[in-house]
């Protein structure tokens, strides 16, 4: 067992020698991710990904009394909420929103999402909830697609939160259009 201890940290030793005698102040560090190998789709993702950096916020479980119902058309049995107190607004023009989707027998399924505006519109699953607990999602931004993403994304985004392809510019102008079952913009064009 004390061979292959001091083996084990003998090889450790002589790697990390190795690393520090072949790292070269004008090189970077660690493997270069292989930029040619990936599709223009995908890089226009991650350019379009979220700029703040870091790890998104979790919000605060949604409590009962914050949540604002949206509508959804052909529903399904559900019915679609957005935590009021969860509704926020980066610089990158990204609007994160906790969403409750209930069924009619009481259950509840809960994320952390966040949509990007603009074009067909993007969407992102940050965390899931459950049991009054969050869990991490690590999901890419995707495309509102109108023939297969959900219908309450595609809700949210033509009626409420990027109306006639723009984007809410505050919370209260978001949760405005929520409680009144859609943005005024999209109504006003809606009635000429």
């Amino acid at each position: 067992m004390k061979f292959l201890l001091g083996a084990l940290l003998a090889a450790l030793a002589a790697g990390a020698a190795w690393a520090q005698n072949t790292n070269d102040p004008r090189e970077p560090s660690g493997p270069m991710p292989r930029q040619d190998l990936k599709s223009d789709r995908e890089l226009e993702l991650e350019r379009r990904s979220d700029s703040a950096g870091g790890p998104v916020r979790l919000p605060a479980w949604p409590k009962q009394a914050n949540l604002v119902e949206f509508f959804v058309s052909n529903p399904r049995g559900f019915r679609f909420f957005i935590d009021a107190a969860s509704l926020s607004l980066s610089n990158d023009f990204v609007v994160r929103y906790t969403l409750v989707a209930r069924s009619s027998s009481g259950v509840a399924n809960v994320s952390y999402e966040g949509m990007r505006c603009g074009g067909a519109g993007l969407v992102r699953i940050y965390a899931y909830g459950q049991a009054e607990r969050w869990a991490l999602q690590k999901s890419e931004w995707r495309d509102i697609d109108p023939s297969s993403s959900p219908r309450w994304q595609r809700e949210l985004r033509s009626r409420y939160f990027c109306p006639n392809g723009g984007f809410v510019k505050t919370v209260a102008e978001g949760l405005d259009a929520l409680r009144r079952g859609g943005h005024p913009e999209v109504q006003n064009s809606l009635q000429r």
